[in-house]
């Protein structure tokens, strides 16, 4: 892989899993990204395969809790192999890191009988967990107008109902967080909880897939009165908020990292083709043109790299980052489609077909503008916190 870093160096603890993630990622889980991406049978039994050679060779749940079976790799040192993990959308599921939120959700709010019952399965790759946040009719990024509700019973639990939209991983999920308005009206502040429901409950279905660009992953949910226990609650009733603001910023850092991975991996795409692709007057590489996409992408690359990682620093120290935050996620999603749609003009029609990984990383930069907050959410609210100071 070409140099593409910027930013801060790997520290030297960092640089061995670094290594090892990502000749994981590139020599099995690559080759077999057709087979995943197309789901099914056969892709559950190929991430099995997959998820059995990782732990063969030591690589399992390296950033999860080590009391929950994971290795513990703190987040300074992880953001260096999720990088090297997210250059394929399947790695962190390959290698057990897919569960980190849900986990550290439990670990930090959970009931002590929800962890016990769920933290140590999520980790061991057991049970798989999802989180339900946005609805069909109300916008994505304003969670004070939830529809969904979530009913006193007199045992003390709670009876859910409502429609979640585009989850990632419902249909195969075995446990669902779903944020719920539990007391107050929309559009009160307070009065949000978010609920463990377990996806074989009475009440849970799954509704329909809803393809983003054609790609499958995303899902719509139905909770029809759906029975909850009183311990599944994260946190405490009526402040979701706090725990969701806790969990987003971190995976939005994640997601950031993974981005960065991918755009790494467009990178090295477009520079092979340059260097090896000739026409009758020479080289790609040759042309202004093609040299000019090859310089704005490693411009962005190297410009975003130190954005993401000191969003990295201010979440793991526990710091406000909502700057650093909305900043990385804004520039990473901007650099991986840059970098994809560079890489396709310089592959030609190659670039737009089945040949090459390309369209499914425009695919995904597309998506991280809307996904996970909206660019002009993020640019709105740093911009205000800016001006405000």
């Amino acid at each position: 892989m070409w140099d593409v870093s910027g930013g801060p160096a790997c520290p030297a603890d960092a640089v061995g899993p670094r290594d090892r993630v990502a000749g994981f990622v590139r020599e099995r889980v690559i080759p077999c990204e057709p087979v995943l991406d197309a789901g099914g049978p056969e892709a559950s039994a190929t991430l099995a395969r997959l998820q059995k050679e990782a732990r063969d060779a030591g690589l399992w749940a390296l950033p999860l809790p080590v009391e929950f079976g994971g290795q513990g790799l703190p987040l300074p040192v992880y953001a260096h192999v999720a990088e090297a993990e997210g250059a394929s959308d399947h790695g962190p599921a390959a290698l057990g890191s897919a569960p980190l939120l849900d986990v550290l959700m439990l670990a930090r709010h959970g009931s002590p009988h929800a962890r016990e019952r769920y933290a140590h399965r999520l980790t061991a790759g057991d049970l798989r967990a999802c989180y339900a946040m946005t609805e069909p009719d109300t916008p994505g990024t304003d969670p004070f107008l939830t529809a969904t509700r979530a009913e006193p019973r007199r045992d003390g639990g709670w009876r859910v109902s409502g429609r979640k939209w585009f989850i990632s991983g419902a249909a195969d999920a075995d446990l669902v967080t779903v944020l719920a308005r539990t007391e107050g009206q929309a559009p009160d502040r307070a009065g949000l909880s978010l609920l463990l429901v377990p996806a074989t409950a009475d009440g849970f279905r799954v509704v329909r897939p809803l393809p983003v660009l054609g790609a499958s992953g995303q899902w719509e949910i139905a909770l029809d009165g759906v029975a909850v226990d009183a311990d599944h609650v994260i946190g405490a009733p009526g402040e979701a908020l706090a725990v969701a603001g806790e969990r987003l910023q971190l995976g939005r850092t994640l997601r950031c990292l993974r981005w960065l991975g991918q755009a790494g991996r467009a990178f090295d795409a477009l520079r092979e083709r340059a260097v090896t692709r000739s026409r009758s007057g020479g080289p790609l590489a040759d042309l202004q043109l093609v040299q000019r996409h090859v310089f704005t992408s490693l411009l962005a690359l190297r410009t975003t790299r130190p954005l993401v990682y000191e969003a990295v620093a201010k979440v793991a120290a526990g710091a406000d980052a909502h700057v650093e935050v909305g900043l990385a996620k804004v520039a990473a999603a901007r650099t991986l489609q840059e970098v994809a749609d560079a890489a396709i003009q310089v592959h030609g029609a190659a670039g737009l077909g089945p040949d090459t990984a390309l369209p499914a990383l425009f695919r995904t930069g597309r998506m991280a503008r809307i996904l996970d907050g909206p660019d002009e959410l993020h640019i709105t609210s740093v911009a205000r916190r800016v001006l405000r100071t």
